[in-house]
């Protein structure tokens, strides 16, 4: 027969409420990827803004020619870019063990288990989730560091935003110069 000790305390994993957490880095866990949802309305805007330059189709392949970009479908522009998701624990001054998320990239040397930082977190649209990570202070090496995660507007692109923005003004100065004949 196993009998259980009462006095044992588990320390359980939760999630931080504050907006500034001051702790210690205890691990970094084993990252995934997560996409970013892009907005079917969006995407129509700018395809449709974008494909009035297309109209002008010699101007463009003399573009083309010069940039040699390739053409995504709907659907690939539609799927959105990925990020990398890293889980991070760390124990605040509390003595609370916290998991919150660290959304996009940073140096491999950057973060360190024992590690003092000092997190500016955000609140995720789910709530199940843990807030992410904004902005770190590592207290340690004296590092201000602010992870990077691909967004809609650079999984879509300076080219196809370009066009875009000339479809736009395209478009404006067409209306504007048919209200003043």
């Amino acid at each position: 027969m196993v009998f259980m000790d009462a006095d044992l305390h588990i320390r359980r994993v939760v999630q931080p409420t504050e907006r500034i957490v001051t702790g210690r880095l205890v691990r970094l866990l084993t990252g995934y990827p997560r996409e970013v949802r892009v907005s079917r309305p969006t995407l129509v805007a700018v395809l449709a803004a974008a494909g009035t330059v297309r109209l002008l189709s010699p101007l463009v392949r003399a573009m083309r020619r010069g940039a040699g970009g390739s053409r995504r479908s709907f659907k690939e522009l539609k799927k959105g870019p990925e990020f990398l998701v890293t889980p991070v624990r760390l124990r605040d001054v509390a003595d609370r063990l916290l998991e919150v998320e660290l959304h996009g990239h940073l140096p491999q040397s950057a973060l360190h288990p024992g590690d003092h930082v000092q997190l500016t977190l955000r609140p995720q649209r789910d709530a199940d989730l843990p807030p992410r990570i904004e902005r770190i202070v590592n207290l340690t090496t004296g590092q201000l560091l602010t992870p990077r995660t691909a967004t809609v507007w650079s999984h879509l692109g300076p080219p196809l935003l370009l066009q875009a923005a000339l479809g736009v003004l395209l478009v404006l100065s067409v209306a504007a110069c048919s209200a003043l004949t």
